[in-house]
């Protein structure tokens, strides 16, 4: 590196992930199958036999049983969006540590 010459400034090495999106055809694939499942789940315990308290007991299990699925869900969604997030400040002070460096530089 020639004298008087500012610090170099390096390609990024990170991969940036791409950010995927889902198509309308896969979206509508995913709440037809919720609704079709929880709908079924509704239709058997309506027609069950047995007293009313046992099938109100189920319903209220169904529901929790999906709002626990959600919560999970996205849980765990926000969890791998944390570990990228950690990840790519990782990588920019590793970037920027590389591109202050001078190798050529007297000690």
């Amino acid at each position: 590196m020639r004298a008087g010459a500012g610090p170099r400034i390096l390609a990024p090495m990170s991969d940036t992930p791409v950010k995927q999106q889902n198509t309308a055809a896969y979206y509508g694939q995913a709440v037809a199958s919720f609704a079709i499942a929880l709908g079924a789940v509704a239709i058997g315990i309506v027609n069950l036999e047995a007293d009313a308290w046992v099938r109100a007991f189920l319903g209220i299990a169904v529901l929790y049983l999906t709002t626990s699925a959600f919560t999970l869900a996205k849980v765990v969604r926000d969890r791998q969006e944390a570990g990228q997030i950690v990840s790519r400040v990782d990588q920019a002070r590793l970037e920027k540590l590389l591109a202050e460096h001078d190798p050529f530089q007297k000690l």
